[in-house]
């Protein structure tokens, strides 16, 4: 019973009680008015501590989100798998430039980290004392970047292209759980508060996995009791095709595996492809979630209860070397995929058994494509895509799409490539020559509000080397980006009325 309720029923039993005792009703109505005045007054007085206790908690919260401590970006392209960031009450001004909070180096890899409840928790490779290489998992507070526990395995790693050995994904986190799949296929759950290895899963080792091009780079999805990875191992007898002949490599039915959160061991496995470089993320379809893969051959639908492919459709380059990296862009039902060797994207209709096409790119025809994703996955807001298209420098630039119809807006001459993230009405882009933009979305024009010239060193504010391939992380007013060998906190300002 809350305080007004039991004021309420104290001045009520106490006038009851007056009138009851009175054999002359009238001449206790001064005393009754005067009670009903009293309880009144005392109910103001409960409203009036209300709304006070409303107001402190809102202000408390309002401050606590603006510093970003109250929200998280527990996983790969945050808590709704889309690289939005969670809404918060602060006026941001962008056009003035964001303060510097703090830096920290980090080693070999390229996926940036993640962040729960105040921590931040990064992911990369580094060499002991004695030149054995370790994967090193880190956490740290969000507020000063100041350590909290650091933890490493060994692993042995040698890049076919000759890119960096340490991971290419960002840690998962789920309420007292840390997952994180790293470039040797190393699936490895830990405790949050102090790093403790709870189980550790080889996953290549397992499931035979033949090494493409540039590793493992999928982040593990959690859904309830299962932790779902795409694996994409294939027969013992795989192992001895010669390197980079990933054409010739078959797969075993391990293309996603599910883990068992708290114990590591294997609930099921399904579909018949090898891995890629984008993850896994749900989609609820009628009531019902399911889970999009973007695989090596295409995108397939997975139902997480039971383990089994619904559907698939298929989409990759013909071409050797290409890849499929970018996580799905979901809208309801309707399904964005998209690559950049050679296919384009295509929109789908995505239902519990199959899917449908509502459109296409042509095939093979670059010029009329309308957006080729390599590794950065496009933002959508009202109805229009905002992202980079391109396989490298000179063929890449930064477009917005309709997506209903894959129509080109508009495409910025500029070519470079870069990643997005959405902080509620604006856009921040991040060149991977480590210049930043900030962006209003219009998909009559390419609006520009803000240039961060993050590449550049100043004052106590160390530059972003080249290659920044991780899309940012915004929290309340914070910004966390990475480059090569160092990520950045940067605090943006707040609007004066």
């Amino acid at each position: 019973m809350s305080l007004r309720e039991s004021i309420c029923c104290l001045g009520i039993t106490a006038i009851l009680n007056s009138v009851a005792c009175s054999p002359h009703d009238t001449a206790f109505d001064a005393p009754v008015r005067a009670d009903e005045q009293t309880v009144r007054a005392d109910e103001q007085t409960v409203r009036a501590d209300e709304q006070t206790a409303r107001k402190h908690e809102r202000t408390s919260d309002a401050a606590e989100r603006a510093s970003g401590l109250a929200l998280d970006w527990p996983r790969f392209l945050g808590a709704s798998y889309d690289g939005v960031a969670p809404d918060t009450p602060v006026e941001i001004d962008w056009t003035a430039k964001p303060k510097f909070l703090w830096s920290l180096e980090v080693g070999d890899g390229y996926g940036i980290g993640t962040v729960a409840e105040g921590r931040y928790f990064h992911f990369d490779a580094t060499q002991s004392e004695t030149n054995e290489h370790l994967e090193r998992i880190r956490c740290f507070e969000l507020e000063t970047g100041n350590e909290v526990w650091s933890k490493a395995q060994p692993f042995e790693y040698r890049d076919l292209l000759g890119y960096e050995d340490g991971p290419r994904s960002s840690p998962t986190i789920d309420g007292d759980r840390l997952f994180s799949l790293g470039v040797t296929g190393n699936l490895t759950c830990r405790d949050v508060r102090d790093g403790r290895m709870l189980w550790n899963v080889n996953t290549n080792d397992r499931y035979g996995v033949v090494q493409n091009f540039f590793g493992v780079g999928s982040s593990p999805l959690v859904l309830g009791q299962r932790v779902i990875a795409m694996i994409g191992g294939s027969p013992a007898e795989d192992r001895n095709i010669t390197s980079m002949r990933i054409d010739r490599v078959s797969p075993n039915g391990s293309a996603v595996v599910a883990f068992d959160r708290d114990t590591g061991k294997e609930l099921w496995r399904c579909g018949d492809d090898l891995a890629s470089y984008s993850s896994p993320r749900p989609i609820e379809i009628d009531g019902e979630t399911l889970v999009l893969v973007f695989a090596r051959s295409g995108l397939m639908a997975v139902d997480p209860e039971r383990g089994s492919v619904r559907w698939q459709q298929g989409h990759r380059a013909e071409i050797l070397e290409s890849v499929n990296a970018m996580t799905p862009v979901v809208d309801g039902d309707r399904v964005f995929i998209s690559e950049c060797y050679q296919v384009g994207s295509v929109l789908l209709k995505a239902g519990k058994e199959s899917s449908t096409v509502l459109w296409q790119d042509p095939d093979r025809d670059r010029r009329n494509q309308a957006m080729r994703c390599h590794w950065a996955t496009p933002i959508l807001i009202d109805g229009y895509l905002y992202g980079c298209s391109g396989r490298n420098a000179p063929d890449s630039d930064f477009r917005c799409i309709d997506f209903n119809t894959g129509k080109v807006a508009w495409s910025d001459p500029r070519r470079i490539r870069s990643s997005v993230t959405r902080a509620g009405d604006h856009l921040i882009v991040l060149e991977e020559r480590g210049k930043a933009q900030v962006i209003k979305p219009n998909p009559e024009r390419l609006d520009v509000v803000a240039t961060w010239d993050l590449n550049l060193r100043e004052g106590e504010r160390p530059g972003l080397a080249y290659p920044c391939w991780a899309a940012p992380i915004v929290l309340g007013k914070k910004v966390v980006l990475r480059g090569t060998d160092r990520v950045l906190c940067l605090d943006l300002a707040s609007r004066v009325e």
